[in-house]
């Protein structure tokens, strides 16, 4: 197949880019690389794709040079026009729409940055998929979106009115969005819910990589809530097996479906909701305990009060991924940590 995947020097998208690449696929990545968070991070992720750093050029094509079915291109989501040509130049036979403005707290310093890219931006790529008859896409949703919501595990089929972060509700809007044009054009969608992504190269706002860098420069890690709280830790590998799937088995219409009383995780129309979890959330304190025996180091914490727009617990269903797919995660806490800590030792060069 030939896919677009957005966002390859984000951490996802770069995993589910390699992973297609591997597996004989044609890939055309794109990403603004923009400065959430360190860019030589983001332009190394693409070095490990063969996308070199001084090759790169706004708008045009990087030829990987590790990859023969590879090129990048920058190019970023609100440019309508660009991604109006990046569309009509290319005959996708799927497109991967993992490019977001991620993270919740920002979203509360910098509210326009994710109505720009993920509410306008999604459009234009609803719009390129609707424009060239492209009926096979998946997207990036988010666990934030379940909100309020207490009632646990998180199933799919729970209603999700009540976000609590911008950034959920944008991942909501997507949704939403992705549904109407599953509807009105018959583009065959699917949403991805993931929960709380961990592995070698993550992103340095989430928990694990502030955790590791505080411990090794000895500085006090931020424990929220006083540690009471939980996350559905799930492993990198395990995420993109589900991604792959979800790709190679687009979306169908759900015959069983009833407009009388209607869930939200699928419709008459070609859409999906699923949830892409370890399915057994951990307690702060232990993942902490874990990061400290692979370190050998006891942190120092500075324990705080809840911050704003975050949940106290995440706990994923993946009943329905278990159904479809027979998608089960399979790397446990233990070795998903010692992978994580032998990587950041070796990428910043941290001696044990």
């Amino acid at each position: 197949m030939k896919i677009l995947v957005t966002g390859t020097a984000g951490f996802i998208g770069f995993y589910v880019a390699r992973r297609l690449l591997e597996m004989g696929n044609e890939v055309i990545g794109m990403d603004i690389i923009n400065d959430y968070y360190d860019i030589d991070l983001k332009y190394s992720r693409l070095s490990e794709l063969g996308i070199e750093r001084e090759e790169i050029v706004y708008g045009s094509y990087t030829i990987s040079n590790k990859f023969d079915k590879h090129k990048f291109v920058k190019l970023n989501l609100v440019d309508r026009d660009g991604i109006a040509k990046l569309f009509e130049e290319e005959s996708f036979d799927a497109v991967c729409h993992l490019a977001a403005q991620a993270g919740v707290r920002y979203s509360i310093e910098n509210p326009y940055a994710y109505i720009d890219s993920n509410i306008t931006g999604f459009i234009h790529i609803l719009e390129g998929c609707r424009q060239h008859e492209i009926k096979n896409l998946s997207f990036a949703s988010s666990s934030s979106i379940y909100g309020l919501n207490q009632s646990q595990p998180f199933k799919t089929s729970d209603h999700t009115d009540h976000p609590v972060s911008l950034y959920a509700a944008t991942k909501k809007s997507a949704e939403m969005m992705a549904h109407t044009y599953a509807h009105l054009y018959g583009i065959q969608v699917t949403g991805l819910r993931f929960f709380t992504v961990y592995g070698p190269w993550g992103r340095p706002d989430m928990a694990p990589m502030l955790f590791v860098d505080a411990i090794v420069h000895n500085r006090a890690i931020k424990v929220f809530n006083y540690g009471n709280m939980s996350r559905d830790f799930t492993y990198i590998d395990d995420i993109v097996d589900g991604i792959i799937k979800v790709i190679y088995n687009p979306a169908k219409s759900n015959d069983k479906w009833n407009p009388q009383t209607p869930t939200p995780e699928s419709s008459s129309a070609p859409y999906r909701i699923y949830n892409i979890g370890n399915n057994a959330p951990v307690a702060l304190m232990d993942f902490i305990k874990t990061i400290e025996k692979s370190l050998g180091v006891v942190a120092k914490k500075d324990m705080l009060p809840m911050q704003s727009g975050d949940v106290v617990s995440t706990y994923a269903d993946t009943t329905n991924m278990q159904r479809d797919f027979d998608y089960l995660a399979k790397i446990g806490l233990d070795d998903g940590v010692e992978r994580f800590v032998g990587w950041y030792r070796e990428f910043y060069m941290i001696p044990k």
